[in-house]
């Protein structure tokens, strides 16, 4: 049943994800090198990685709540999903993605080092979730905003850029989005509920 429903979410919420991150991936790129807001860019992942949790929970607490309805622990669901899976996708796939090809990076956690905002983000988020219950626009926004946080934390903290770098960047950009944002938005919330009733 678990499964049933994984495939049915995805397959709804997929041309969003792909849409999103073609869009955000050539955007990013225009703004941080023809506009050079490259020198921005760790003042810009702070912006965007709280912008990232706080769609990432409504996503996650909306799925959640669609399918059990208990507000607790849909708000415990959007807080914890979004703060892991934006810290992987933003941050830890990023980093070992750029040391796995060589490109010098240093590492920065955004839940360790502004751990007040980042639960005042998410719980803000997941809270909009239960109510809104939309999933779609926000799933399209918290991919879209994925994109930029993750190029920005590359650009932001490592050196040494060349064609070949910001090619190697793309795909370990795209691999950070797509795969931990379906899965905090989609599969965790879905299998987090051991009890759904399907309408």
């Amino acid at each position: 049943m678990n499964f049933k429903n994984i495939l049915n979410e995805l397959k709804e919420h997929l041309p969003f994800t792909a849409t999103a991150t073609a869009i955000a991936i050539i955007f990013t790129t225009f703004l941080l090198i023809k506009n050079n807001l490259i020198i921005h860019a760790s003042s810009l992942f702070y912006i965007f990685h709280p912008l990232h949790l706080f769609f990432s929970a409504i996503v996650s607490a909306a799925i959640f709540y669609k399918y059990r309805k208990n507000i607790f622990l849909s708000l415990i669901t959007g807080i914890c999903i979004s703060i892991l899976i934006g810290s992987i996708s933003d941050v830890i796939f990023p980093y070992f993605g750029s040391l796995l090809f060589k490109i010098p990076i240093s590492f920065h956690l955004p839940i360790i080092e502004k751990p007040a905002i980042m639960l005042a983000v998410a719980l803000l988020g997941s809270s909009i979730g239960i109510i809104a219950k939309r999933t779609k626009l926000p799933h399209f926004l918290h991919v879209f905003i994925s994109v930029f946080a993750s190029l920005l934390y590359i650009f932001a903290y490592s050196t040494n850029f060349s064609i070949l770098t910001i090619f190697l960047i793309f795909i370990i950009t795209i691999i950070s989005v797509v795969i931990p944002c379906c899965l905090s938005d989609i599969v965790f919330p879905i299998l987090c509920n051991k009890k759904i009733k399907i309408k």
